[in-house]
């Protein structure tokens, strides 16, 4: 005997259409400088051969499954340590940077020592700001940027995440663990900093990323999750709570004509 089970999404379902993902900042002071998201894409690759790379459905599917986050400053810094052994960052760019010293230390972070995953390899953290949210089930993944060519590599890797947006909100970080502190970390605004993926109801279902309003019911929801792993260490054994104070609506779509990211 066998039994076979066949699902199918009925055309007016709700979960029959896009997955869509709002994003917005969690500040609007200097937000203008923040990239928007982007699909991965790639222009001016070579598809006059029908079995090109770039006409692939594929690759293309799998591109399209990608958004890009840039990097929004110039950052040229070192790994050095005190007399005393404290491990200290260094502006390597001096007066001749973009970002001014005074602002650097407030959007990168030395994390302490203590919390590093190995010893002799620190983890810097960058600021960024972008939030994302979703109505119904949703998960987003950040990973490294590899689909994009960088003629320096970075002298380590990216933290990797993933947690549910339609459960818990929090300003995306990107998290660096420097494997050879002998080379400089060097950034450019404007690089692919980072990838996020979103998982919903439905791996065939393609996703939209658009902007949406920081709403009052949102910034109230996120100030009960803020510097809650301070408190606890399991942060996932919050979401179901998390979940059950969500405001009604969360994708209240952005005015056009507003200035700012």
């Amino acid at each position: 005997m066998e039994i076979g089970i066949t699902f199918q999404r009925p055309d007016f379902s709700p979960k029959s259409g896009p997955v869509t993902v709002g994003w917005f900042m969690d500040h609007d002071t200097s937000s203008i400088v923040m990239f928007p998201p982007e699909r991965v894409s790639f222009r001016g690759t070579n598809k006059t051969h029908a079995k090109s790379a770039a006409r692939c459905p594929a690759v293309v599917q799998l591109e399209s499954r990608y958004f890009l986050i840039r990097c929004p400053f110039d950052i040229h810094i070192g790994f050095t340590r005190g007399d005393k052994g404290q491990p200290q960052l260094v502006n390597r760019a001096g007066p001749r940077g973009t970002l001014r010293a005074g602002k650097l230390g407030k959007v990168v972070h030395l994390v302490q020592e203590s919390e590093w995953r190995y010893s002799e390899k620190p983890t810097i953290q960058l600021s960024l700001g972008y939030c994302f949210v979703a109505e119904e089930i949703c998960y987003i993944t950040q990973l490294d940027s590899f689909a994009h060519y960088r003629s320096e590599p970075l002298p380590g890797t990216i933290f990797g995440g993933r947690f549910p947006i339609h459960a818990w909100v929090r300003p995306l970080i990107w998290a660096f663990e420097w494997h050879d502190t002998g080379k400089d970390l060097i950034l450019k605004r404007g690089d692919p900093l980072f990838y996020c993926q979103f998982e919903a109801d439905g791996p065939d279902r393609p996703v939209q990323v658009v902007p949406v309003e920081r709403t009052p019911e949102i910034e109230r929801w996120m100030k009960s999750m803020e510097g809650v792993a301070s408190y606890v260490n399991q942060t996932f054994s919050l979401f179901r709570a998390a979940e059950a104070a969500r405001p009604k609506t969360l994708l209240v779509p952005k005015d056009r004509g507003q200035d700012g990211a």
